[in-house]
């Protein structure tokens, strides 16, 4: 038998049902899908290992993770997730966008997702008490915290009058984010520009943009792919003297002005604890989607420094970290 006809008849094996009476395999496999890259979500998928720990699930020993990740393009998605269910894993895990992708690949195999919105809206669950169907996962309503972030990069910046916020336009979670935005920033007396980038080069043009328009700050919108391209992000900042906000530590930790937002971390920590109650036989439709409580304020003493801002005494009062 050819290689080529040898590896054919092994995909098709793969979905063929099982004898009456067969038993799964010992060791539950967990799917789970990204739309990033590995290097870029190391940090979460160490915190979402760390909830399946807790509960007593280690990996490589009495459970295996199949990862599959997107590498920032959202069209093979779809894809992915056909592959995981064709597997048949006990468990996908869905982050994001991809959450709506596996949804669409599988009505049976249980998945759990981590999402920026409310996942009512794209019709992932049916209530957040009593989710129905095969999903369940974690949630935080990100948009709502946008008057927060403004709030908070006015007191650091009060000179500025005019912010931009930069959204992935191909993310349908963060579409309410100028809506929520500008409200906010009618009481402050903030005029705020919206500008779009999904690829590097729009990332470059929005700087560009930025700087020709004499535009104040930043606020950089919750999104997976904007933060795969944290490194070039925080580097325009920094080169164009912009003071930026962000949604989570980990830009702050590029070296980001200031982040404010959930504490993904937790986030996904619970995502591998869901995981592992659906893995002892908790029915998804049963399990309440957990909506994330936990906010953390981080400022970059040290960026702030380099861009000639005197942090407020109550900021460094109400930060849960000061980058030194």
């Amino acid at each position: 038998m050819r290689r080529r006809e040898f590896i054919a008849l092994l995909e098709s094996a793969a979905a063929w049902p099982l004898p009456v009476g067969a038993q799964q395999p010992a060791t539950p496999v967990v799917g789970f899908l990204n739309g990033q890259s590995p290097h870029a979500w190391a940090p979460l998928v160490a915190s979402f290992t760390e909830g399946l720990n807790e509960a007593g699930y280690i990996e490589g020993q009495n459970v295996s993770i199949e990862y599959r990740w997107a590498e920032g393009q959202p069209d093979r998605l779809a894809t992915l997730a056909a592959d995981l269910a064709l597997r048949r894993v006990a468990v996908i895990v869905a982050t994001g966008g991809a959450a709506i992708a596996a949804k669409a690949a599988t009505s049976t195999i249980p998945i759990v997702f981590t999402f920026n919105d409310d996942p009512r809206k794209y019709g992932l669950i049916a209530s957040l008490n009593r989710p129905g169907g095969n999903l369940t996962g974690v949630t935080w309503f990100n948009a709502e915290l946008g008057p927060k972030r403004l709030a908070l990069l006015h007191d650091l910046v009060p000179n500025a009058k005019t912010v931009a916020l930069l959204l992935n336009p191909n993310n349908a979670e963060t579409a309410s984010w100028p809506a929520e935005l500008q409200e906010a920033a009618r009481s402050l007396g903030l005029q705020i520009f919206v500008l779009n980038a999904a690829t590097p080069s729009e990332i470059d043009t929005v700087f560009a943009t930025i700087v020709q328009d004499r535009i104040g700050a930043l606020v950089v919108a919750a999104d997976a792919y904007l933060q795969n391209r944290r490194e070039q992000i925080v580097a325009l900042a920094a080169r164009h003297a912009i003071p930026a906000m962000y949604t989570n530590r980990q830009m702050a930790g590029a070296d980001g002005l200031v982040s404010y937002g959930n504490s993904l971390a937790d986030a996904y920590r619970r995502a591998g604890s869901h995981t592992a109650r659906i893995l002892k036989g908790e029915k998804p439709a049963d399990l309440p989607v957990d909506q994330a409580t936990r906010f953390e304020l981080v400022i970059n003493a040290k960026t702030a420094k380099a861009l000639g801002l005197t942090v407020p005494d109550k900021l460094l009062a109400l930060a849960d970290e000061v980058i030194e």
